[in-house]
């Protein structure tokens, strides 16, 4: 008696149809004009790092903690960066405070609470705008609000003018990344967590949020590394171009008063006719550069960390 012969596999006959596929010359051309794009742009990514490194290392060998701990100063030889490094950390702590925990918030209820209505959509176009507004735009609002209508309580031209200005920039990027976390998280959960009679806000403390932890918090470290390298909007709401005096001044007496931060040490001293700035220019880069991949790494660790812990 003859046997029936078993008849192949869906992924058999989709394996066996593509290997015997002759060459797609466009599906090739295509490719490589994806990875020519992307070695483009290695290329001059490499090419500004080691220009940078080139004319700026030489003051970090020669000068070494003196100029990281240096002060500002007109005399080139005398300049350092502490307080630009103080001044952004500084600021990093309003974003931190401020927009991660209201950026998180707000698309948490955009995603879980909200209706799906004309009002929700509208606000998220909206947000979804403003995360493509130029940072000067910004830099005009904080100046209005914050330097001028709420003087009394930030001090005018001062560093919580400046952290809180930096929070409204990074605000829409934080909402969208952190919406789009909470969007990627699978139904299925959330109806497990329906299913044994949780409520909503259990389903979301529990269950949807440890699942989105890690597009968070990816989303919040892009965020901080946009917030160290802004430059515009820390100039319209005060940051100090040239000599800045500290003295011995609290913190208090420090939040609300004349401030500085590395990309503004950078814009000043890019000024300077002195060549002499010119290198301490490169220098304050790379150590910007330091900087914003210490914070990155910092981020993901703790990142790392809480993947683990849930």
């Amino acid at each position: 008696m003859a046997t029936r012969a078993e008849s192949p596999s869906v992924t058999e006959v989709v394996r066996q149809s593509l290997s015997k596929r002759r060459f797609d010359f466009r599906s090739a051309a295509f490719e490589a004009s994806l990875l020519l794009m992307l070695l483009a742009s290695l290329a001059i990514l490499v090419i500004l790092l080691t220009d940078v490194v080139r004319s700026g290392a030489g003051v970090l060998t020669e000068r070494g903690g003196d100029f990281i701990q240096g002060s500002l100063s007109s005399l080139a030889e005398r300049a350092g960066v502490w307080q630009g490094i103080v001044g952004s950390f500084l600021m990093m702590a309003f974003v931190v405070l401020v927009a991660f925990p209201v950026g998180i918030g707000a698309a948490v209820y955009l995603e879980e609470y909200a209706p799906d209505n004309r009002i929700a959509r509208l606000i998220d176009v909206n947000v979804r705008n403003l995360a493509g507004v130029p940072s000067v735009v910004y830099g005009l609002l904080g100046l209005f609000l914050f330097v001028e209508v709420l003087e009394p309580l930030t001090g005018g031209r001062s560093i919580i003018s400046g952290g809180l200005t930096l929070s409204l920039l990074v605000l829409p990027l934080v909402i969208i990344t952190s919406a789009e976390a909470l969007r990627a998280v699978p139904d299925s959960i959330r109806e497990a967590g329906y299913g044994v009679g949780a409520t909503r806000w259990e389903v979301v403390r529990s269950h949807v949020l440890p699942s989105a932890a890690q597009g968070i918090l990816t989303g919040t470290i892009l965020s901080l590394s946009r917030a160290l390298g802004e430059t515009a909007p820390l100039l319209l709401v005060g940051a100090v171009t040239g000599f800045l005096s500290t003295g011995s001044q609290t913190l208090a007496e420090q939040l609300q008063g004349e401030y500085v931060s590395l990309p503004t040490i950078i814009y000043a001293w890019a000024k300077e006719p002195d060549t002499d700035f010119r290198a301490l220019t490169f220098a304050a880069i790379i150590v910007l550069l330091a900087v914003i991949l210490l914070a990155n790494l910092a981020a993901i660790i703790l990142r790392n960390r809480y993947e683990r812990k849930w």
